[in-house]
C-alpha cells in the first residue's frame, strides 16, 4: 500500500509508527507540521510544512494530491485532524493521542474542530478504553472507533543484565535504584515523589533516585530537594535518548509515576514495565487495566506521598516479592502491548479500509 502519514515528527511515536509500515514495505510518506528531530527514515519522503493556516492547509492539500495515497493517516485529532479532514481525502484515518479528544469535551471550538476531523474519518484509533468512550461522546460510533496500543518494543525493551559502565557514571553501584520519567510539568506531579524520598530515606539510606526530564518545574523541583537535604540521593539526568532509556530502565529496581492525568499507559511506563522494572503508578484513566495491586506493581492515589513512600520501602524491603511483579509486570506489556502485534493489527486494517474505496 501507499500511505501517508500526517504526524509530528517530533515525536518518538510517530517515528515507530511510520518506521514500522516502511520497514514492512509499503510505500510510506510522512508530512509534519514540526520539525523533525527523531530522524530520517530511509526510504520515506519526508515534507516538512513550516506555514499559519491557510497556507500550510494548501501545502498539505497539495503534497496529498501529489501522492494520491490507498491511505490518508492523521495523527492527533487537533490541528493535524482538522486540516487533513478539511483535505477531504478517503479513506481517511485518525488517531487520538489523548487530549485531543478528553479536553475537546471542555473547550467548545476545540469541540467543533475535533468533532468535524473525527465525524470526516473512516476510522478512528486510540490507546484506552476512557478515550473510546470520549470519542463516542463527541458524537462517533463505537463501530467506527478501533483499540490500538502504541506498543512496545520488547525486543529493545527487556530482562537483562545491569550496565556498570552506566552505574559507575551515575554513582549507584551496590544501592537500590528508584527512577521516574516522566516531564517537569506540573501534570507529572514530580513533586509528590520528592516529597516522599525523606520517608524513604529515614528507613533505606542508601537508595538513589533517578529523575529525568525536563521542563517548566525543574527549578522548583530541583530547589524543594535542595530545602529537603536531599539532594545527594538523586540524579537528575535531563532528557534520556530513547536509544539509552533500555539501560537506565535496568539500573532500576521501582519505577515511578506520580502523573495526575494520562490519556492510554504511558510510554515510560510501558517501557519500564517491559524491562522487568516493578511500577507504582497513580490510579488515573486506564492504568488500572495495566497495573494490578500486589500483582505486578501497585497503583496509588494522586499527590498522596505517604503512600507511595510506604510502597516503596515495602518493595525495596522484599527483593523477591519485587522481583515477581516486575517479572509479571513485562508479561503483560508482552501480551497486550507488544509494538508489533499492535502494527500488525494496524496493517490488517488498512487492508480492509483500503478495500473499501
Amino acid at each position: 500500500m501507499n500511505i501517508c502519514f500526517l504526524a509530528g515528527a517530533n515525536s518518538v511515536h510517530s517515528y515507530k509508527w511510520v518506521k514500522y509500515f516502511a520497514d514492512k514495505g509499503h510505500q510510506v510518506h510522512w508530512i509534519s507540521f514540526t520539525k523533525n528531530t527523531q530522524g530520517i527514515i530511509e526510504g520515506v519522503p519526508f515534507y516538512e510544512i513550516n506555514a499559519f493556516f491557510p497556507f500550510n492547509f494548501l501545502k498539505l492539500r497539495k503534497i496529498v494530491k501529489k501522492i494520491k495515497p490507498d491511505i490518508f493517516h492523521a495523527h492527533y485529532a487537533g490541528v493535524n485532524g482538522f486540516l487533513a479532514a478539511l483535505v477531504g481525502f478517503h479513506p481517511f484515518v485518525i488517531t487520538a493521542w489523548g487530549s485531543d479528544v478528553l479536553i475537546a469535551g471542555k473547550a467548545i471550538l476545540k469541540k467543533i474542530f475535533v468533532k468535524y476531523a473525527l465525524n470526516r474519518a473512516d476510522l478512528i484509533t486510540c490507546d484506552a478504553g476512557h478515550m473510546q468512550k470520549a470519542i463516542v461522546k463527541l458524537g462517533e460510533p463505537a463501530s467506527k472507533i478501533k483499540i490500538i496500543y502504541f506498543g512496545v518494543d520488547v525486543l529493545k525493551f527487556s530482562e537483562r543484565e545491569k550496565n556498570t559502565n552506566l552505574q559507575n557514571k551515575l554513582k549507584v553501584s551496590n544501592c537500590p535504584v528508584v527512577i521516574s520519567l516522566r516531564s517537569f510539568e506540573r501534570v507529572y506531579d514530580i513533586e509528590t515523589l520528592i516529597m516522599a524520598i525523606p520517608i524513604v530515606l529515614s528507613v533505606i539510606p542508601n537508595v538513589k533516585f533517578i529523575i529525568a526530564g525536563k521542563g517548566p518545574e525543574e527549578e522548583n523541583l530541583k530547589k524543594l530537594a535542595e530545602n529537603l537535604n536531599i539532594l545527594e540521593n538523586i540524579r537528575f539526568v535531563s532528557w534520556i535518548a530513547q536509544g539509552e532509556m533500555p539501560e537506565y530502565l535496568r539500573l532500576a529496581d521501582i519505577y515511578v509515576s506520580t502523573s495526575l492525568s494520562d490519556a492510554g499507559i504511558a510510554s515510560s511506563t510501558a517501557e519500564a514495565m517491559a524491562c522487568g522494572v516493578c511500577p507504582i503508578i497513580t490510579d488515573f484513566g486506564d492504568n488500572k487495566e495495566w497495573v494490578k495491586n500486589g500483582e505486578n506493581g501497585f497503583l496509588m492515589p494522586l499527590r498522596d506521598h505517604d503512600f507511595l513512600a510506604d510502597k516503596l520501602v515495602y518493595l525495596l524491603k522484599n527483593s523477591e516479592e519485587r522481583l515477581k511483579l516486575g517479572h509479571n509486570a513485562r508479561s503483560i506489556i508482552e501480551e497486550k502491548n507488544n509494538y508489533y502485534k499492535e502494527m500488525e493489527k494496524m496493517d490488517k486494517l488498512y487492508e480492509i479500509i483500503s478495500k473499501k474505496y
